[in-house]
C-alpha cells in the first residue's frame, strides 16, 4: 500500500513536468511560425500564383517543379511518377524522408490541382493572391503582404484559387519541417508524400499509379490532408468517406408527344408512370423500399456511438438555416445518416414547365438517381437491386431507346443507364494506428478533437484501400468558410498555423 501511495505522489509531482515536456516542442514550433510568418506567406504566395486547373498539364508541371524544389530543400527525396503508356496525365509527385530508428511509416496525401475559375466572378485575379485583414464577409479590407520580420495576424485571409483546397497543407508541411529542423526535434516516423495532380476531376488514373508504383507506397497509415475543419471551428479527424454511384431511368409512352386534349385520359402519361415507379422505391419517412437495399451495410459500432457524442449538436440549427421543419427517419442525426446508403432523385424531366409548358403528353420521362454508399455496399450490387425493383414493377429494361417492335410488345419499358462509382471507405475509429493520430492532434490543441466516422461527400479513396490494404484517416486544416470550388476561395492564416502545430505533433508522436 505504501508503494502505491508513493507512486501516486510521484505521478502528481511529475505531472507538471510531463505536461511541460509534451508541449515543449509545440512552443518551439509556435515561436518559429510567429518569427517567420511573413516569409511563410510570401513563399506560399509564389505557389498560388501558378495556375493549377486539372486540364492545364503544362502549368501543373510548373506546380510540380516548385513543390519538388521546396521539399528537396528540406531533405526530402523527391521524384516525378508518370504513366509511360499514357500522355497528358498530370504526374504524381512522390517524396520520402526517413527518420533515424523509426519503425513506422506515414504516407501523406495532398492534391496540388484545383478547380477551374471564371475570373469575372472573382473580386480579384484568382491567380494573384490577395491578402485581406479579415474575411470579406466580416468587412475585411485588402492589405499588402507583410515584409520579413513584420507581425502576422492569424485572422488575415489569403484569397486565391486553391488557397484552401488543397494547397494549404503545403506551406504548413514545409514550415513544419523547417521548425523541427531549427529546434533539433527529430522525426519519429518515416514520411512519404503523395501529391495528386487530378483529384478535382476524380483522380481517374490513381489506381494505375498505385498499381504501377505499389512498392513505393508501403506504409502503416495514409494521412489525407484535405478538407475543412468542423463548422464549429473545432479540430476534427475524419475516418472515411461515403461511396457513390447512380443511374438514369427513362420510361416511355407514345413514340411522339401527343395533344393532351385529343389523347388525354386515353394515352399513358410517362410522367405519371415515372412518379408511380419512384414512389414505389421510398417511404415518405425516408426508408428505401427496394429489396435488400440496406443488406451488407456495416453496422454502427459502439466506437461510432462514442464518436457521435463528441460532436456539437447542430442539427436543429441546420434545419432552421435550411427552412426544414423535419428531416428523414424521424429527425435522425445528420452524422448517423452518413452511415447508411441513400437513394436520391437528383433530377426529373418530362416536357416543360412555366411559360414553356405546352398542352401535350410528353413521349417520355426521365429521372436521375443518386445512390450514396455506406461501408459494405458494392456499387454494382446496389444498381442491380434498383434494376431488380424496376423489373418487379412490371418494366422491361433496355439499355437503348426502344424501337416500334419493343414498344408494341411490352406495356412498360424503362431504359436504365448505369453510372460508375466508388465504394465507401471507413477506418474503424478505434483502430490503434488511427488513434495515435487522434492523440497527436489532441496533444497540439486545447479543444476537444471531434471524431467524425465519415464525411458526407465522396473522395476516390477506395483505390487506396483496394490496392494497398492500408488504413487511412483524413486530417483537415482549412477554415470551414473557405469558399472551396467557388469564387473568392480563401484560407485563414491561423489555419495554416494550426496545420503546422498538428503536423509537428503527428511527425514527432511516440
Amino acid at each position: 500500500m505504501k508503494k502505491i501511495l508513493a507512486l501516486a505522489v510521484l505521478v502528481v509531482l511529475l505531472s507538471p513536468i510531463l505536461v511541460w515536456s509534451q508541449h515543449a516542442g509545440l512552443n518551439d514550433v509556435q515561436k518559429f511560425y510567429k518569427k517567420n510568418g511573413a516569409e511563410i506567406l510570401h513563399n506560399y504566395r509564389t505557389l498560388l500564383q501558378i495556375p493549377n486547373v486539372s486540364s492545364d498539364v503544362k502549368n501543373l508541371r510548373r506546380n510540380a517543379d516548385w513543390i519538388i524544389k521546396e521539399f528537396e530543400k528540406r531533405g526530402v527525396e523527391m521524384e516525378l511518377l508518370e504513366l509511360p503508356d499514357q500522355t497528358g496525365v498530370p504526374p504524381v509527385i512522390f517524396g520520402e524522408r526517413k527518420a533515424e530508428n523509426a519503425d513506422r511509416t506515414l504516407i501523406i496525401y495532398v492534391h496540388y490541382d484545383g478547380q477551374p475559375v471564371d475570373p469575372a466572378n472573382w473580386m480579384y485575379n484568382p491567380w494573384e493572391p490577395t491578402l485581406y485583414s479579415r474575411s470579406m464577409q466580416e468587412g475585411g479590407e485588402p492589405i499588402p503582404f507583410p515584409e520579413p520580420g513584420e507581425e502576422v495576424d492569424p485572422d488575415w485571409r489569403i484569397y486565391g484559387r486553391s488557397a484552401s483546397d488543397d494547397k494549404a497543407p503545403i506551406p504548413a508541411l514545409l514550415a513544419t519541417l523547417d521548425a523541427l529542423e531549427e529546434n533539433d526535434i527529430p522525426l519519429t516516423s518515416n514520411l512519404k508524400f503523395f501529391f495528386d495532380g487530378e483529384e478535382e476531376i476524380g483522380s481517374p488514373h490513381i489506381k494505375s499509379f498505385l498499381e504501377r508504383y505499389r512498392e513505393k507506397f508501403t506504409g502503416d497509415l495514409w494521412l489525407f490532408f484535405d478538407g475543412p475543419k468542423h463548422q464549429s471551428g473545432r479540430p476534427q479527424v475524419v475516418f472515411g468517406v461515403r461511396g457513390v454511384t447512380g443511374m438514369e431511368v427513362t420510361v416511355y409512352g407514345a413514340n411522339r408527344s401527343l395533344h393532351s386534349g385529343h389523347y388525354g385520359g386515353w394515352a399513358p402519361v410517362p410522367g405519371q408512370l415515372l412518379a408511380d415507379l419512384l414512389d414505389s422505391m421510398k417511404e415518405p419517412t425516408g426508408e428505401v423500399l427496394i429489396k435488400d437495399f440496406y443488406k451488407g451495410t456495416e453496422p454502427i459500432t459502439d466506437a461510432d456511438r462514442e464518436a457521435f457524442a463528441t460532436l456539437p449538436d447542430v442539427d436543429d440549427q441546420i434545419r432552421r438555416d435550411l427552412g426544414l421543419s423535419w428531416t428523414e427517419f424521424e429527425n435522425r442525426s445528420l452524422i448517423e445518416s452518413y452511415l447508411y446508403p441513400t437513394l436520391t432523385i437528383r433530377g426529373l424531366k418530362s416536357g416543360n414547365v412555366g411559360d414553356k409548358a405546352r398542352n401535350v403528353i410528353p413521349s417520355e420521362a426521365t429521372a436521375t438517381l443518386g445512390i450514396r454508399l455506406a461501408k459494405g455496399n458494392d456499387p454494382e450490387v446496389m444498381k442491380d437491386r434498383v434494376e431488380a425493383h424496376i423489373h418487379d414493377q412490371g418494366y422491361h429494361i433496355v439499355e437503348e431507346d426502344p424501337d416500334l417492335e419493343l414498344r408494341l410488345k411490352h406495356d412498360k419499358i424503362a431504359k436504365v443507364t448505369r453510372f460508375g462509382g466508388y465504394e465507401a471507405v471507413r477506418t474503424p475509429i478505434d483502430h490503434p494506428k488511427a488513434q495515435q493520430i487522434v492523440q497527436a492532434v489532441q496533444d497540439a490543441t486545447t479543444e476537444k478533437v471531434i471524431l467524425y466516422p465519415t464525411m458526407g461527400g465522396t473522395l476516390p479513396l477506395f483505390h487506396f484501400t483496394e490496392v494497398l490494404k492500408t488504413p487511412l484517416v483524413i486530417v483537415p486544416i482549412a477554415n470551414h468558410d473557405n469558399n472551396q470550388h467557388a469564387p473568392d476561395e480563401n484560407i485563414r492564416v491561423g489555419n495554416i498555423w494550426y496545420g503546422i502545430e498538428i503536423y509537428s505533433s503527428i511527425f514527432t508522436m511516440e
